[in-house]
């Protein structure tokens, strides 16, 4: 038992990042039944399919799960509303202050974990009241910090500040990744990507076939201006690189973006028009496989690493 499988009543310090339009109630209740902590990404669903995948993944598991919530939801009042109804013991929040919910949250018994980029924001957390914090470095897929921190100089900075559980995220997918960042101080991990390219994620084809395709230097941060976000270099990607080239505004940047963008790419499998949010380490995934056996892989590594210096 360490302090992240303490808390949370798993086997395993691996929580499965709630992204969207990927990680429904399939994959949460996959990677809880094989003993890390799933979540289901709330940022894709509409208040009703969220109540739905809580439901399902309920009669799929009887392991812990949660639901991650982006604060910037529009309806996040319905969704919080839900969370409580149906019983969820373990809220992940993010793009948010953490202020806002994790008193009402922790009133009704709720675990509850912010998702920070830098030492500020984890002490913000931290003074919020929530119960730990992931950590997520630069080399994050999806929407990102501004500071560009990567994650193994922002686990020991914030571990020296913080007294509560820190999760790693950002560039860890494999279990040596996962051992050097609780070398380096953190209590678990929290890995996206690698569970994006799996069987029971409910990723288009395309975008899974694209994750295991992606080599060094096909992802990028842009649209800073909006909100940073980390994509594959297809056509949108590029067309915004040549907006920028015009010095556009941040309503040109808008106009450009639209609406949908990530539910056409990963989702719908629009591979040249939609957003592929994904991690740098895509480039070390060149398999689909079941989320299970990714869990299972991450620790048989973890403890050959962890024998392997035992007998140095």
């Amino acid at each position: 038992m360490n302090r992240i499988t303490s808390l949370f009543n798993t086997e395993y310090p691996i929580v499965q990042g709630g992204m969207i339009w990927v990680s429904g109630w399939k994959l949460a209740a996959a990677v809880s039944n094989a003993g890390g902590l799933g979540l289901i990404g709330a940022g894709s669903m509409y208040p009703d399919v969220l109540r739905t995948h809580i439901q399902k993944c309920k009669k799929a598991t009887d392991k812990p799960f949660g639901v991650n919530v982006p604060m910037l939801y529009p309806d996040i009042e319905k969704i919080m509303d839900i969370i409580v109804e149906e019983g969820v013991k373990i809220v992940f929040t993010s793009a948010g202050n953490p202020k806002t919910w994790t008193q009402f949250l922790k009133e009704k018994g709720i675990t509850v974990v912010h998702v920070v980029s830098s030492v500020k924001f984890a002490l913000k957390a931290e003074a919020a009241g929530v119960d730990a914090v992931v950590c997520e470095g630069f080399e994050a897929g999806g929407h990102n910090g501004r500071e560009e921190t990567t994650t193994f100089t922002l686990i020991p900075m914030v571990k020296a500040q913080v007294k509560i559980p820190v999760i790693a995220a950002g560039g860890i997918g494999s279990g040596k990744g996962m051992m050097a960042a609780m070398v380096l101080g953190a209590d678990g991990v929290q890995i996206g990507s690698r569970f994006a390219a799996t069987i029971e994620s409910s990723a288009h084809e395309n975008f899974k076939n694209t994750i295991v395709e992606v080599k060094d230097g096909d992802t990028q941060l842009t649209l800073k201006e909006l909100a940073p976000v980390r994509l594959v270099k297809n056509k949108f990607f590029q067309d915004v690189q040549t907006l920028y080239t015009q010095n556009p505004s941040v309503d040109d940047l808008k106009t450009l973006l639209g609406r949908a963008r990530a539910k056409r790419g990963m989702f719908e499998g629009d591979l040249d028009e939609g957003e592929l949010e994904i991690g740098q380490i895509a480039g070390i995934i060149n398999e689909i496989k079941p989320a299970g056996q990714v869990v299972r892989e991450l620790i048989e590594e973890f403890k050959a690493v962890q024998m392997q210096n035992f007998l140095l």
